[in-house]
């Protein structure tokens, strides 16, 4: 299998692809306006506390106040405070971790009787990291368990576990990775071993420990002398974290327009992985197409932003945005098969399965996920399908969670939120219909200004009503002639309709 990086950069947004066997598996976007949020540190202040739901909002300089639970809550300062480390949890690529236990049952008692307003005060300043961005109308989730990824760790200097990823499958290794940690790691501190540490040298990982832990004392200098709100500490470009976070995936080219970027790619490599620096190469526009479009990422893009994908069979998924979940649709579409019905909805189920697994990923989609698969009658053919769905959701680098199929054919599952979606960077609500998806029917309008233009007779003495609309909306309301010369004897007005081309179908004047 072939993997290319392909970076777009320009005075706009940075764009990065992720291609596969040349078809486009993940998108990656920065814009000037949201560049960059999570990762970043901030000292903030605490505006309020809600005992009612264990979490305070912090002030840390933007519009909407960022939201802290009890348990993201560490104050540094406080020996009392005795932070319970979860036995697993999410490193920054992804990988699901595991931790070391220690005292777990006295820990986990003390915990449970801090409430965040033991915890936090208002008014109170403290150092916090974004561990959410934005989504929607919800402003961003932030924490003060501190993490700072490096090449091949994340360093939480305010833990004292080790925990490592999963994907190193080999218990030698995971002992070797773990004894270098704690050869070279300051007492009370904390760090995730990353995939890509797999088979790392000792001058690899003491290396990435010196780094991050200098790089965390400089954070804690800084936030000592800074009046809140401020941002403490900036994440490293999309390009280089993106970089940053792939250097254990096998590359056969990264492809780049923009010289700048290109040298900062150069000096990152260089330090960060210098084998990489000979597949790295600086795209010439030559006959003025952008590096996008001589890959074809564009159209893919523009294909991603469709509700309706299709499938090769001829079967089709809508996938449907909501405020609390995604819901996702499979239909036989114009497959009909060739045997019975049974095996045409196996075969539809198990195309759309994999299509799924690939959405997903591709338009980053994140939260609670409902699929509604084609009823099955089989228990066998069920189970298939969840398998297939499982299998190819392996390929996803961000945690996954799924369900067995229920009775009703539907599965439940979720996929950890990193970011907004494709549709939500790209696109935004309707205002014509609010979001909706749909609008009144013409009929429906119709009999609107009818109404509306008898409530407005008996507040006129004028002869003639004049009412403008939308041009189908006109033709429904003379198709309703006898209505219009009813209401006219009964207001004893002249009514006059005028079109608007210009109108929104819902929208109308009376004058």
């Amino acid at each position: 299998m072939t993997t290319e990086l392909v970076v777009s950069k320009d005075d706009f947004e940075t764009r990065i692809a992720l291609v596969e066997d040349g078809i486009l598996t993940e998108i990656f976007i920065e814009r000037d306006e949201s560049t960059p949020k999570h990762g970043n540190i901030y000292k903030g202040k605490v505006t309020q506390v809600l005992p009612g739901i264990q979490a305070s909002f912090i002030d840390i300089g933007w519009e909407k106040s960022a939201f802290l639970y009890a348990g993201d809550f560490y104050e540094i300062e406080n020996a009392d405070y005795d932070f319970f480390e979860s036995e697993s949890g999410l490193s920054e690529d992804g990988d699901v971790i595991e931790t070391e236990k220690k005292n777990r049952k006295a820990k986990k008692g003390k915990k449970n009787h801090l409430t965040i307003d033991r915890l936090i005060k208002k008014n109170q300043e403290i150092l916090v990291q974004i561990a959410k961005e934005p989504v929607k109308t919800k402003g961003a989730r932030v924490t003060s368990h501190i993490s700072l990824p490096g090449r091949f760790l994340v360093y939480m200097p305010t833990s004292s576990s080790i925990g490592i990823s999963r994907k190193i499958k080999s218990d030698e290794e995971k002992k070797r990775l773990k004894s270098l940690v704690k050869k070279y790691r300051k007492e009370g501190t904390g760090f995730i071993i990353r995939t890509a540490a797999e088979n790392a040298s000792e001058i690899d990982i003491e290396r990435d420990i010196k780094f991050l832990t200098n790089l965390w004392s400089d954070i804690y200098k800084k936030q000592a002398d800074a009046k809140a709100p401020k941002l403490i500490f900036k994440d490293i470009s999309l390009t280089l974290r993106v970089l940053r976070d792939f250097l254990n995936k096998k590359f056969d080219k990264i492809i780049i327009d923009d010289k700048d970027e290109y040298q900062n790619i150069i000096d990152f490599l260089s330090i960060q992985s210098p084998e990489y620096i000979d597949i790295l190469q600086l795209y010439k526009n030559k006959n003025g197409v952008s590096l996008f479009d001589t890959y074809g990422i564009e159209k893919e893009i523009a294909k991603a932003l469709n509700k309706k994908v299709w499938l090769k069979s001829g079967g089709y998924i809508i996938i449907d945005h909501a405020e609390a979940l995604t819901a996702i649709d499979v239909n036989t579409g114009k497959f009909v098969g060739k045997r019975n019905f049974d095996d045409t909805i196996l075969k539809t189920n198990l195309e759309a399965a994999k299509e799924i697994a690939f959405q997903l990923r591709l338009k980053n989609i994140g939260g609670i996920i409902v699929i509604d698969f084609i009823d099955m009658n089989k228990e066998p053919d069920k189970e298939k399908v969840y398998r297939t769905l499982e299998e190819y959701l392996k390929k996803d680098r961000v945690k996954t969670t799924i369900n067995k199929i229920t009775e009703l054919g539907l599965v439940e599952m979720t996929r950890k939120r990193t970011g907004n979606s494709l549709v939500s960077m790209f696109m935004e609500h309707c205002p014509m219909c609010e979001g909706s998806g749909m609008i009144k029917s013409v009929q429906t309008i119709c009999f609107e200004v009818l109404r509306a233009v008898s409530a407005f007779a008996k507040k006129t003495k004028a002869r003639k009503i004049t009412v403008t609309v939308n041009p189908g909306v006109m033709g429904k309301l003379y198709e309703n002639e006898k209505m219009l010369n009813a209401l006219e004897s009964k207001i004893k007005k002249k009514i006059n309709i005028k079109m608007q081309d210009g109108f929104y179908p819902e929208y109308f004047e009376i004058l």
